[in-house]
């Protein structure tokens, strides 16, 4: 029997590209790996066939959608987007519409997420609120107040008991699901920074990511900004233990641009997203502040997934493509 196919960072290349007619600010992968689902500038979000690369719209938002997020048996796509809105979709069908809409927040969703069992959903946004939401019905369970800036992120622990809500200032707070209560905050303060110049807060807790054996939280962001106007800033993933809350290692890699999305690897290994004055996916080993391969991409990446097979990623870019990765070696 032949060895298992394993990734190698160093074989990553673009395997497919699939164009839209907007500028894509989002991507992901359904759970079952069978899609693609990119949210695009259009309002609209785009389901491709990873096989074929066919194209199916999903229409029903007024703004961008950054927020996408799946139920567990991927038969459920979750969408929330920068009016406010929460959907839900089927994933699979020719013609998909809105099977149900709620107005979930005053302003952006910034964030999603879908608990383990399935059940609950999380949302953050500019109203500087977290809200739970029942994934059968849509009705509201829980509204978490505690955060004094926007709510750029939420993710749940992997044993489900607690959501984790990460903000504009580098706050992440640990909230216990079943009371609403807050336990504790995790302080990433360096990913934030106040520009008195241009009277700009920056920066933010743009991405958050638990290790396969959910002892590290990664949070991915931007740091050193001296120019928030002009996109001069340096990305920086911090990982904090999740024993003490206290941060174990953080990732500084040489470049210009913004961490948008982080990922873990089944080995504990990080694959980061950065668009900015560069386009880079860049991977870390779990002990090293540098990254040990950075793939240039041919655009500003915006955001990144991992496929389940951990062979491949799929990158959003701004000149409205997706691409797919393949950390394979390329077909002969």
């Amino acid at each position: 029997m032949a060895d298992p196919v394993k990734a190698d960072p160093a074989l990553t290349h673009v395997a497919a590209e699939w164009k839209h007619t907007s500028p894509f600010v989002s991507c992901r992968f359904d759970p079952m790996g069978r899609y693609v689902f990119a949210g695009a500038e259009d309002s609209t979000v785009q389901r491709f066939d990873v096989a074929t690369g066919a194209a199916v719209p999903y229409v029903g938002h007024q703004s961008w959608v950054r927020s996408l997020g799946f139920s567990p048996d991927g038969a459920t796509l979750y969408t929330g987007g920068y009016e406010g809105r929460l959907i839900w979709w089927p994933v699979v069908g020719d013609t998909p519409a809105a099977t149900r809409t709620v107005e979930a927040h005053a302003g952006w969703i910034r964030g999603l997420a879908v608990s383990p069992d399935g059940k609950a959903i999380a949302t953050c946004g500019n109203d500087n609120l977290v809200k739970l939401w029942n994934a059968e019905d849509g009705a509201l369970l829980q509204t978490m107040t505690g955060h004094a800036s926007n709510v750029f992120n939420v993710i749940f622990h992997p044993s489900g008991q607690f959501l984790l809500s990460a903000d504009l200032k580098g706050q992440v707070h640990q909230w216990e699901v079943a009371s609403g209560k807050q336990i504790r905050t995790f302080d990433a303060k360096e990913l934030h920074s106040y520009n008195a110049g241009q009277a700009v807060d920056y920066g933010g807790v743009r991405s958050m990511a638990f290790s396969p054996d959910g002892k590290s939280l990664a949070c991915g962001g931007l740091h050193k900004s001296s120019n928030p106007l002009g996109a001069v800033q340096d990305p920086l993933i911090i990982e904090f233990d999740w024993e003490t809350a206290k941060p174990r290692i953080s990732h500084a890699p040489d470049t210009r641009c913004i961490a948008w999305r982080v990922v873990y690897q089944a080995d504990g290994s990080l694959i980061v997203g950065c668009g900015g004055t560069e386009a880079l996916v860049l991977f870390f080993k779990p002990d090293a502040d540098k990254e040990f391969f950075r793939f240039k991409a041919p655009n500003t990446v915006r955001d990144l997934d991992k496929h389940p097979d951990g062979l491949r990623l799929v990158t959003a870019h701004f000149d409205k493509q997706v691409r797919i990765l393949s950390m394979t070696a390329k077909p002969a």
